[in-house]
């Protein structure tokens, strides 16, 4: 029988968990750049353009990631498109977190008065431009936490990737945990994997607030 030290178990779990990171910046990238489209459509009042995407976020609001990840694996399938288990977290991975995304820049933007719109509009900026230079810096700010703190979300949700047979940091420890027997051991290994993560995150975005804070004063 192979012995398997305590060393071992960690190389294997950081061998994965570089598969987590890549696949959360997928998501957080790929999710932010459809949520800011999201956004704008919601607030340029395109025709049907509100009603979409509200039905958009209450879909993937309201039914659980690990659904997805089974309807984004096994739907491509139906197609007659060949996917992988990444292909088809990262698609999933990413609509999720841009209707999240959509929904939380939207209430920032809300937070703006609206006395900053009509104050743009008076200087005769279009659409586009009020946006870019007036509201969406200071929505910016009120921003920075929610959004942060939704990386950190995630993070820990591409734990549920491991269901459909990826394989990242929490597939890769239940894989080590029945070659080892030592379930109690890998796992808590793979919960501070996680927390080495997700702290380094929450810590830039409080810096970034009290920077952006001080720009402001």
């Amino acid at each position: 029988m192979v012995e398997f030290t305590l060393w071992d178990i960690v190389r294997n779990l950081l061998l994965a968990a570089r598969w987590t990171v890549a696949l959360s910046l997928v998501a957080f990238v790929g999710g932010g750049v459809v949520g800011l489209a999201l956004l704008v459509a919601r607030l340029a009042r395109w025709p049907g353009a509100q009603r979409g995407v509200a039905i958009y976020v209450q879909v993937f609001q309201g039914t659980p990631l690990l659904m997805q990840l089974f309807l984004a694996y096994f739907g491509i399938a139906l197609l007659g498109i060949e996917t992988s288990p990444w292909a088809a977290a990262a698609i999933a991975l990413t609509l999720y977190t841009s209707a999240f995304l959509a929904e939380i820049w939207r209430g920032c933007v809300a937070a703006i008065p609206k006395g900053q719109w009509e104050a743009a509009a008076s200087l005769a900026l279009g659409f586009g431009e009020q946006l870019r230079y007036v509201v969406l810096p200071q929505a910016l700010k009120i921003a920075v936490a929610p959004t942060v703190g939704f990386l950190v979300q995630v993070i820990k949700g591409t734990a549920l990737a491991s269901v459909i047979g990826f394989v990242e940091l929490t597939k890769a420890g239940g894989m080590i945990s029945n070659a080892t027997f030592r379930p109690f051991t890998v796992f808590a290994v793979v919960a501070l994997g996680y927390f080495v993560l997700c702290f380094p995150v929450s810590l830039a975005a409080r810096r970034l607030e009290r920077k952006l804070d001080a720009a402001h004063r």
